[in-house]
């Protein structure tokens, strides 16, 4: 009977073309087989993610609840009830942004650097909690007083509610969330090497945030044109995604109630999880990410040229149902890209996604003075259908961009400082296209 070939003997009959170099396995993993190599890695892998993404999950829904709050408040009277103009209400959507676009990159180069990030961003999450619930306080334009009365109305709730829940989330998760691999308490010594070595593999490089300085990292990132490729392309992606601020108001426009708008909105998320959920595992299964990022995008175009063209309440509501499966799907893909093409070292990346989402967040700002002519909101669907074109022209001057840096990798040319770093280049490191 052949014997079970072991995990050392198949790392030295690895291909050693220069694009599959794989790292060291640690010693902790020497003798195992390949069988028992990949059980190992999806039981810790299953650990992994049953102890952080439901936490992240959670945490992101939150975020992104939070944010919307004012949207669904403005169906519930709060610009009546306040006395807000229509210029005075787009000023308190694009108010929240300033801070969430200021904060980002700073915030990123400090987590970079830590010790303990789960315990800083669960921290973030309890002081944006106590913003939201105070805003249940908030009784005129410009003003937040808390005067401890008991007859809120519907959008107070609303506030209030979802920002205790926030608080509550964020406390819990503080209370276990690790703040790296080594320190998941439910993790042996083999899944913890297991987990370093996969990453490393990936990467082609451990993360080190020791290897350069904030400083550093932050020149590195704004110097790289990956940055700005790919800043290009989730910013139009971005500009076109804003309708989600006034999603509520512009389902309404269609002729719904208020209560009947609130039920009407939650299709398209319901689709949009789905679509994102698909896309994303299907890009990561075929290790491709162009199409996966241009494709949804195709979609976004042709939904907005329906909402630009008719008031026909099922033909815009069919445009609204696709609105955020196609973009979103998109701007998932667009975010791992940015992160996998940005990897190392870890200081660069960490502020070059916070430099992408802090400068692609600013549609947020600007395209509320564009729903203004309700409900047919001309302006703001042709500025959409816009930036979904300009969406799709992006990636693909990225797409043929890091072809070439590819190409230039396989002579093996250097890239200089914008390219991946030696460790990298040493371990066969190629962008995904």
């Amino acid at each position: 009977m052949s014997r079970t070939k072991s995990v050392d003997e198949h790392v030295e009959g690895l291909d050693k073309a220069e694009h599959d170099v794989q790292p060291a396995l640690p010693e902790s993993l020497h003798g195992l087989s390949d069988r028992e190599l990949s059980k190992l890695g999806v039981k810790a892998t299953l650990k992994l993610d049953l102890i952080v993404m439901p936490a992240m999950t959670i945490l992101y829904i939150l975020n992104y609840l939070d944010r919307q709050n004012i949207a669904a408040a403005n169906l519930a009277g709060i610009a009546e009830d306040l006395g807000l103009s229509v210029t005075q209400y787009n000023t308190t959507v694009i108010i929240l942004f300033v801070g969430y676009i200021l904060k980002q990159v700073p915030s990123n180069m400090v987590v970079s650097k830590i010790r303990y990030p789960a315990l800083y961003i669960c921290s973030a999450v309890v002081f944006w909690g106590v913003i939201s619930a105070c805003t249940a306080a908030v009784h005129s334009f410009g003003t937040l007083l808390l005067d401890g009365r008991h007859g809120l109305t519907g959008w107070r709730w609303l506030f209030l509610i979802e920002g205790i829940l926030t608080i509550g989330f964020a406390v819990i998760f503080a209370a276990y969330l690790p703040n790296s691999p080594n320190m998941v308490k439910s993790l042996n010594v083999q899944e913890q090497a297991w987990l370093r070595w996969n990453y490393e593999a990936d990467q082609k490089q451990q993360d080190d945030s020791s290897e350069v300085s904030a400083k550093q990292g932050f020149v590195m990132a704004v110097s790289d044109p990956k940055t700005w490729l790919m800043c290009g392309t989730l910013y139009a992606t971005y500009t076109a995604a804003a309708v989600n601020n006034f999603f509520p108001t512009v389902v309404s426009g269609l002729g719904f109630g208020t209560n009947k708008s609130y039920g009407l909105t939650a299709p398209p998320f319901l689709l949009c999880v789905l679509c994102m959920l698909a896309n994303g595992f299907h890009s990561d299964k075929k290790q491709e990410r162009f199409l996966h990022i241009a494709l949804p995008l195709t979609v976004t175009v042709l939904a907005n040229i329906i909402a630009v063209a008719t008031l026909n309440v099922g033909a815009r509501y069919l445009a609204m149902m696709l609105m955020p499966a196609s973009f979103y799907s998109s701007a998932i893909v667009q975010l791992s890209w940015i992160s996998g093409s940005l990897s190392q070292p870890s200081v660069k990346r960490a502020v070059s996604i916070a430099l992408i989402n802090c400068i692609c967040n600013t549609p947020n700002i600007w395209t509320a003075y564009t729903y203004y002519d309700e409900p047919r909101y001309v302006a703001a669907f042709a500025v959409n259908l816009g930036a979904a074109v300009i969406a799709i022209g992006m990636p693909t001057t990225t797409f043929l961009y890091l072809r070439r840096q590819n190409a230039k990798l396989d002579r093996g040319g250097s890239l200089g400082k914008s390219g991946p770093t030696a460790i990298q280049q040493a371990s066969g490191f190629r962008y995904i296209l």
